[in-house]
């Protein structure tokens, strides 16, 4: 049962007299605070077997091997130290001990905050352990910021998080849900984040890791995950490191042929800006906190959140989850991760939001602020046309605004911030995703032709978004006969 009283020092020394739980530490980046947790708690030989931490670069190289990036605060480097220190485990203790101990080995590779407070403070934090003796290992991988402005903060930050995974795998596995959430125990998203959280092994096979992430934004742990085409959970700072990032947000429920001109027309009209390196484009697509909870009164329907991913990923579709409602915010987070162009693809009714000045009072300089966030220096807005009731087709240029917001609307204009998509199918501008899932979920046909191809079979196939299948019933048994052919009583 989840305790969430129980405090660090009490984990670390539940584990210490657990005579099962047995293995290492290897920390590099901010000091061995998680195995002096342990060492602080008391009883630590029956605990730990080993503790190193390789600083030195040569040492580390030596010991692990070199990593082809050059940079030592990666996952790559935290698997090759759970392979290196797991594997010395087995083949020094399994003899002696193997029968009756549950081996592990825990390992964080991290940058604190240095001297200057100048660098970005992260790492990477992974445990791989045994639930029972001389049984496969499970591995369950984080990745962390430091948000605390001391050094000394983060390195207790760090110890606090290494028990609260350790104790989390070893007591709360049979409930991931409730495994994440411990993670945060005495700490909180002012102190530290997790923006990644992976789950491997036999005794996690039923763990669906893209969920895992709609956990952590959900619960505020982080502000988005993201997820690949292959649905593998990814860390946003490495998959979008050096990368233009070109993104489209919406409810996507379902995916229609306009979703699809609008990414695709976009992405090749990104790919024209002078200061764009094809070979380094990424587009996303986005969805909200806001959009997954529009449609259920309690919280997120977390089916039809997997619904809408696997649909997108069919599509080779990289995903992100966020609880960004406000683009701005958007433009923020997106801009700590990479320095290259970003792109927003959005159509009239988003650009129309965006310039609603009432979204903006909770800033001190109101729209002027937002815009200087949302505009700077390496984003542009790449807008879809909208097909009005009277069949005239809207662009930026028929865009109505109040009279003292059209000379920032025409700045923006003549500084290339916001642009027409030009090249685009008319034929799908009568396409309405509301109206699209109206017919799905009543059932009636011609809105297969509106979705792309593959998507129609995949919502008839599994009865997505409230496709009325029909349900087969086994026939009914038939009473057994006796010999006189009477049925039996």
């Amino acid at each position: 049962m989840y305790d969430k009283t129980i405090g660090t020092k009490q984990k670390a020394l539940r584990i210490n007299l657990d005579r099962r739980i047995y293995g290492s530490f290897a920390e590099i980046g901010a000091g061995q605070e998680t195995a002096a947790m342990f060492f602080k708690a008391g009883g630590a030989s029956g605990t730990i077997a080993k503790t190193m931490s390789a600083y030195d670069m040569t040492f580390s190289d030596a010991i692990y091997g070199p990593e082809e990036s050059g940079r030592y605060v990666v996952e790559s480097r935290l698997i090759k130290m759970l392979n290196k220190e797991y594997s010395l485990m087995e083949k020094r203790l399994a003899e002696q001990r193997g029968e009756t101990t549950t081996f592990f080995a825990f390992a964080n590779t991290v940058v604190a905050l240095n001297y200057q407070k100048t660098n970005e403070a992260h790492g990477w934090i992974g445990l791989r352990f045994q639930l029972e003796p001389k049984a496969p290992y499970n591995d369950v991988i984080i990745h962390v910021r430091m948000r605390d402005n001391e050094n000394v903060l983060q390195q207790q930050a760090l110890g606090i998080i290494g028990v609260n995974l350790i104790y989390g795998c070893y007591y709360y596995y049979k409930s991931p849900e409730t495994l994440l959430l411990s993670l945060m125990d005495d700490l909180s998203p002012e102190r530290i984040e997790i923006d990644m959280i992976r789950f491997d092994g036999p005794d996690f096979t039923n763990v669906d890791n893209r969920l895992m992430s709609l956990y952590l934004v959900r619960n505020g742990f982080t502000n988005a995950a993201l997820f690949g085409p292959d649905g593998k959970v990814l860390q946003p700072s490495e998959a979008l490191y050096k990368r233009h990032i070109l993104l489209l947000r919406g409810r996507l429920r379902p995916v229609t042929n306009v979703h699809m001109d609008m990414l695709s027309n976009g992405y090749k009209q990104f790919l024209e800006e002078p200061d764009i390196d094809p070979t380094r484009v990424v587009t996303i697509a986005e969805l909200t906190l806001h959009n997954l909870a529009a449609n259920v009164d309690h919280g997120i329907d977390e089916k039809d959140f997997l619904d809408r991913v696997d649909i997108l990923c069919s599509l080779g579709q990289t995903v992100m989850i966020s609880s960004f409602l406000e683009y701005y915010r958007l433009v923020a987070y997106l801009s700590r991760l990479t320095r290259l162009k970003i792109g927003l693809i959005l159509g009239i009714p988003n650009l129309e939001y965006i310039f609603e000045e009432q979204h903006y009072k909770n800033l001190p300089g109101g729209i002027l602020e937002s815009f200087a966030t949302l505009f700077s220096r390496k984003v542009k807005l790449f807008v879809y046309p909208t097909l009005m009731s009277d069949g005239i087709i809207y662009k930026c240029q028929d865009f109505q605004l109040a009279p003292n917001l059209q000379p920032l609307y025409q700045y923006l204009i003549a500084n290339d911030k916001i642009d027409d998509i030009t090249d685009y199918n008319e034929e799908n501008l009568h396409i309405s995703t509301d109206r699209v899932l109206q017919m799905v979920k009543a059932g009636e046909d011609g809105w297969e032709a509106m979705v792309p191809e593959g998507v129609a079979k995949i919502i008839k196939d599994n009865c997505l978004f409230g496709y009325p299948c029909e349900v087969i019933y086994p026939p009914a048994p038939q009473p057994l006969q006796t010999a006189a052919g009477s049925p039996l009583p």
